[in-house]
């Protein structure tokens, strides 16, 4: 069952024998209605008309009539399709249908159910009340060739049609479905599509799942994967029907929707106001990304709240998506010990789940560091753990009370995340606090202060709080080959006041090069561990 084509290549074709007698069996029988896309103003989707905005709202629309359509019907039973298979069998078929086809067999002139004047019968279980037929049209078909193709067919003619003289089948269908099932018939001989054009090719992709035409769905969504994408075509990608976007056959578009949307939106800050729009299954694949540019974690949780907020006003479908869909996105063991405070009040949040992620995330912070590296490599756990492309680095702190303040930040860095601060980036770390004061560290690539070349330095700051100065003893330091110890580099004593920073611009007195160089002292295993210790003895 089902051979893959290669168009253009080796693969069978039996392009000569579509809708030729010679080679036929059988006659198809197309009878066509009208569709929600007839409307004043619609334009078909199949006809090439319409942006995807409109093939999107025509393709919903139709969802919903055609829902309301079996819902009316399934009291009534195919039984020409099924006399030979078990009623539970039936039922199941039916249900996997998205979008129900009216398609029956012709009787034979003996059964006599409303037979025409050509003395074939009808099943009149499936004529729709109110959707007058617009046009027939005829085709001959090879019921070998469907068959192999499709389960659909497969099961059509395996049942029903044992004598000589049933050589007649019939598909009812809407008008915007002509023209993408006439393209689906075709391929299922030649293995090859006549378009490109966008919204055809998602309404044959449409028919190709109603059919069953694996193939086709494989062919149709490598064809949409390789042409370009916008944020309209990816989300109406991630919102295909379930039989679709769960089928193998269309994973590739839905997985290329995805990086399509992690990549464009993954400076979050920069389009809040765009993405507060964006459906769930986008925001999904947004905040499913590793490499989402933010500041830190924080605001993860910050947005998926205002998200939710506007998305979703009534507080139980709130709280009901934000505990199934949103949380698991949010890595709250990034996050910091602040906000998780503020996660166990949330009124928002299931006071049982926020208590159990936030001991989940303080237990991983106390954790061992080859620990933390293990959950964060593991193939079950690593979304979790795994750290994004923060704009704000993550630091590991240690704090002291006595004799007086003391912390002790370590800051490490990616040899890449080095590389392209070149040659006048900066990257800052998180917040830490010292006496209830905030600071926080600032890595930069910058010229010597002689300007004859670029070199990397370190710097520490005082977060914005009022006016009232802070004197620190600071040290920086940073590990080194081949002994991997720490070295002292700079020890220095500041008054502090809001919004101010000291540090060294040559943090290891050499040039940028040499620093970046393969056999560099400062990179171990590929990454930078920098250590800045501050110590307040002045009340």
């Amino acid at each position: 069952m089902d051979p893959d084509f290669s168009p253009g290549g080796g693969g069978p074709s039996f392009e000569f024998a579509f809708n030729e007698v010679n080679f036929s069996d059988r006659e198809l029988r197309i009878e066509v209605v009208a569709g929600d896309d007839d409307a004043p103003g619609s334009s078909g989707a199949g006809a090439g008309g319409g942006g995807l905005a409109d093939w999107a709202r025509h393709r919903k629309r139709r969802r919903e009539e055609l829902l309301k359509e079996k819902e009316s019907t399934t009291h009534m039973s195919d039984q020409t399709n099924c006399n030979e298979v078990e009623a539970e069998e039936c039922d199941a078929y039916e249900e996997n249908q998205e979008e129900p086809v009216a398609m029956i067999e012709e009787s034979p002139p003996d059964v006599g159910q409303d037979a025409g004047d050509d003395g074939q019968g009808i099943d009149s279980s499936w004529t729709v009340v109110g959707t007058p037929v617009l046009r027939v049209k005829t085709i001959y078909i090879s019921s070998a060739i469907l068959a192999a193709k499709s389960p659909f067919f497969f099961k059509l003619f395996s049942n029903g049609m044992k004598e000589s003289d049933q050589r007649h089948a019939t598909l009812r269908i809407t008008d915007s479905e002509e023209t993408a099932l006439m393209e689906l018939l075709s391929f299922m001989y030649s293995g090859k599509l006549t378009t490109t054009e966008p919204n055809l090719l998602l309404d044959i992709l449409m028919a190709a799942d109603k059919f069953e035409v694996v193939s086709c769905m494989r062919y149709c969504s490598q064809l949409l994967t390789s042409l370009p994408m916008t944020t309209e075509s990816a989300l109406l990608y991630l919102d295909l029907p379930c039989s679709i976007s769960m089928a193998a056959a269309v994973q590739p578009l839905t997985d290329a929707a995805k990086d399509f949307l992690a990549v464009k939106y993954k400076d979050l800050t920069k389009f809040q106001d765009e993405v507060m729009n964006i459906p769930l299954a986008g925001i999904e694949a947004i905040l499913s990304s590793n490499d989402l540019q933010v500041a830190s974690e924080d605001t993860i949780y910050d947005f998926l709240l205002r998200w939710a907020r506007v998305q979703y006003p009534k507080s139980e479908e709130r709280r009901e998506i934000l505990s199934s869909r949103l949380l698991p996105l949010v890595r709250f063991s990034h996050m910091t010990c602040r906000k998780l405070r503020k996660v166990l009040t949330c009124t928002d949040i299931d006071h049982e789940q926020a208590t159990k992620c936030v001991t989940e995330a303080l237990l991983y912070k106390a954790d061992a560091p080859h620990r933390q590296r293990a959950l964060a490599a593991d193939a079950v756990t690593c979304r979790k753990f795994a750290e994004r492309a923060y704009k704000y680095r993550p630091l590991k702190v240690v704090e002291f009370d006595r004799p007086y303040p003391q912390c002790i930040a370590y800051l490490d860095l990616k040899r890449e995340e080095c590389s392209r601060l070149f040659p006048s980036g900066r990257i800052y770390s998180q917040a830490f606090h010292l006496a209830g004061q905030g600071f926080f560290l600032s890595a930069h690539c910058n010229m010597e202060q002689q300007s004859t070349f670029y070199c990397f330095g370190l710097f520490l700051g005082m977060q914005e709080k009022g006016s009232m100065s802070v004197t620190v003893d600071y040290e920086f330091a940073a590990r080194t080959r081949p002994s991997g110890e720490f070295v002292s580099k700079y020890k220095g004593n500041y008054t502090f006041t809001g919004g101010k920073a000291v540090g060294y611009r040559n943090l290891f007195a050499i040039p940028w090069q040499t620093f970046m160089a393969d056999d560099s002292l400062f990179f171990i295993d590929g990454m930078l561990h920098l250590r800045a210790e501050l110590t307040i003895k002045q009340p």
